[in-house]
């Protein structure tokens, strides 16, 4: 007897466990994820995922590095004559934009640890940082160090913006709270200077503030300007 094509499913696979947890993830964030969900969205028993991943570290694992191909860019390296120091900017800030679009993706990743499907690729971007003048510790010194503030931010990005929810930060152009800020602040002129400043301010202008000041420490330190 030939089975329904309707309820004839795809074979369970690594990625397909990967995309159905990445799937849970946007929709109701880690907490959402769980092997008995995955094994529910994919019509298995829960006991067969453990075939293809052995536990939910290296479940996340797995979903840091597919999170990290969507950008579509990773491990690519400098496009041709591109400096390395624009490319660093430019990937760290399609990598903060992926990760805020989708909820928990910086918990994802932090801590996460790459397969050895992935050597091959960090392998060539040490080498772009090697060429430029870094030893190979320090190379991925400074990727850890971009990859630990893109994360962090990431992560404060989408707490404020949980918070604004209820919360929302002051309209600037708002006199009436402005004058309740001035009188509030009375006392400490450069603080009230700083938050009508960071009012005037678009939110994303804090992450390119302080990836600037990486990617300029980096360039000055291994590629100094006469």
């Amino acid at each position: 007897m030939i089975a329904d094509s309707a309820t004839v499913r795809a074979p369970v696979s690594r990625e397909s466990v990967v995309q159905a947890a990445l799937a849970l993830l946007a929709d109701g964030g880690l907490e959402s994820v769980s092997f008995r969900r995955i094994a529910k969205a994919l019509g298995v028993s829960g006991p067969t995922l453990y075939w293809h991943v052995e536990n939910k570290r290296q479940l996340m694992d797995l979903m840091a590095e597919e999170l990290v191909r969507r950008t579509g860019s990773a491990y690519a390296g400098p496009a041709h004559g591109q400096p390395w120091w624009d490319w660093l900017r430019a990937d760290a800030q399609r990598m903060f934009d992926a990760l805020i679009a989708t909820r928990d993706a910086p918990r994802v990743l932090a801590g996460n640890r790459p397969s050895p499907d992935a050597f091959t690729d960090i392998e060539r971007v040490l080498g772009v940082l090697v060429d430029a003048g870094m030893t190979p510790g320090d190379a991925q010194q400074a990727l850890f160090a971009i990859g630990a503030y893109v994360i962090g931010s990431a992560t404060e990005w989408q707490a404020e913006a949980d918070r604004a929810m209820a919360q929302p930060l002051p309209d600037p152009s708002d006199e009436h709270l402005n004058t309740l800020r001035a009188g509030a602040l009375g006392g400490q002129p450069l603080l009230l200077q700083a938050m009508t400043e960071r009012l005037a301010r678009p939110h994303s202008s804090s992450f390119a503030f302080g990836l600037d000041l990486l990617i300029d420490g980096l360039r000055a330190r291994y590629a100094p300007q006469s």
